[in-house]
């Protein structure tokens, strides 16, 4: 099974360097990670990893993926990532899992926190809710009695959807 999942990992990243559009898609959700559920935290803690890894410079794919644009926009962006990242690790060690904190480049760093719009927020809501409703009925009503939050990382301000969202592949 891991071999099949690196297999459609390395076809995806295939895919973005291509001409063609990408297949797979990274998402750092700007909502606090509390409301995913177990597939989707630790979908956002491996793409988060691979964030670090091409803000840092580490790989040649996603370099110019849309969601890294606030991240760049930081005065630190590895900082910014790493204090991301550490909330999603903290969350993670909340559920019992064991992403292993060794691998956030600078796990104690504070970072400015980053603006997204409650536009964003509400979209994001919006789509977590459908994936929810397809994979995760109970996490889904455990959502529906909870206030939406925002990632730590993140400063709500007014706003529309953000311009770097892509909404075409939203599934």
């Amino acid at each position: 099974m891991r071999k099949k999942r690196n297999r459609q990992a390395a076809k995806c990243v295939e895919s973005v360097n291509s001409a063609s559009a990408p297949i797979f898609s990274m998402r750092l959700w700007s909502l606090h990670p509390k409301h995913l559920d177990a597939r989707g935290l630790v979908a956002l803690w491996r793409e988060a990893l691979l964030a670090q890894a091409v803000l840092a410079g580490k790989t040649r794919g996603y370099t110019k993926h849309p969601q890294l644009e606030r991240f760049r926009a930081s005065k630190a962006p590895l900082k910014a990532i790493g204090a991301y990242l550490s909330e999603v690790q903290n969350e993670g060690g909340r559920r019992g899992y064991k992403f292993d904190r060794k691998k956030i480049m600078f796990p104690k760093a504070r970072s400015a926190r980053m603006p997204v719009t409650d536009g964003q927020l509400r979209h994001e809501w919006l789509h977590l809710k459908k994936k929810l409703m397809k994979r995760d009925k109970l996490k889904m009503a455990e959502n529906a009695r909870a206030k939406m939050g925002a990632h730590p990382s993140f400063a709500v301000k007014k706003g529309t959807m953000e311009t770097w969202e892509k909404t075409g592949n939203l599934n």
